[in-house]
């Protein structure tokens, strides 16, 4: 796979390492070698064209599809098929693209739903820190998810899956269905903010151009396979970078 030139970028100390994983729905992998670094306090994203295979990445690495080869290393230990509520106790939190969030719980209960592993003392503590953290689900608390706007109800699953303060996050299409300018502002103002304040985040994004914004790193991903890495900004700046992205180019163009 190419990758492009790190410049200045360094990368900080692995999180996720992601070692040639393989993974699908049936007898042939719809994903393959596939190799991945998320470092503490870095945002990377994973684009690529729609049936890429990145989301079912993600469901490999929380266990929900299983691996038939490589590994899935968090914080130096193997985590390869560790069912989702396992990877919840180790640190990792995954916000799925759809059900999200319970439509008829409140705000407050939706994020109480989120600290199943904690003590109740604990819930209560962790929710003032979530809306110190998301200061517009404050006044929000008592009101049914469904009656949120999309960006609303976003939020409202990204705190939920901070409850147990992660040390990884995984977000699955997190402005799917959201405005472009509410979609600037999730990324920009929540995502890029939360890996600021050193969680790892692995971020699963359709809108390209403004995932790589606000992240350190990225892979692109056509056809089940990474077809190029790189500094995030190098991406932006690549001339061939739509060929690429859309699959139609071999991610061996001269970096300009």
């Amino acid at each position: 796979m190419p990758t492009l030139p790190a410049s200045e970028h360094g990368r900080n100390h692995a999180v996720l390492r992601l070692e040639s994983v393989a993974a699908g729905y049936g007898p042939i992998p719809v994903i393959s070698k596939v190799s991945v670094q998320v470092g503490r306090a870095e945002v990377v994203s994973l684009i690529g064209p729609n049936g890429a295979g990145k989301s079912t990445l993600l469901k490999a690495i929380t266990g929900q599809l299983r691996i038939v080869e490589g590994r899935v290393m968090f914080e130096d230990a193997d985590a390869t098929n560790t069912a989702t509520a396992e990877l919840a106790r180790k640190g990792i939190g995954y916000v799925p693209q759809i059900n999200d969030v319970f439509p008829d719980l409140t705000v407050k209960e939706n994020l109480q739903m989120g600290g199943y592993l904690l003590k109740p003392a604990q819930v209560a503590e962790r929710v003032v820190v979530v809306t110190t953290i998301f200061p517009a689900l404050a006044p929000l608390l008592s009101r049914a998810a469904v009656k949120l706007s999309g960006g609303e109800r976003k939020l409202v699953a990204i705190g939920r899956a901070l409850m147990l303060l992660p040390r990884l996050l995984l977000l699955d299409e997190p402005t799917a269905s959201l405005s472009p300018k509410l979609a600037a502002d999730l990324l920009q103002n929540h995502i890029r903010r939360l890996a600021d304040a050193g969680t790892a985040v692995l971020l699963v994004e359709q809108k390209a151009t403004a995932a790589l914004r606000v992240s350190d790193w990225a892979y692109v991903m056509v056809s089940g396979r990474l077809k190029l890495e790189g500094p995030a900004s190098d991406l932006l700046d690549r001339h061939d970078f739509g060929d690429v992205y859309l699959g139609g180019g071999d991610g061996q163009a001269q970096h300009t």
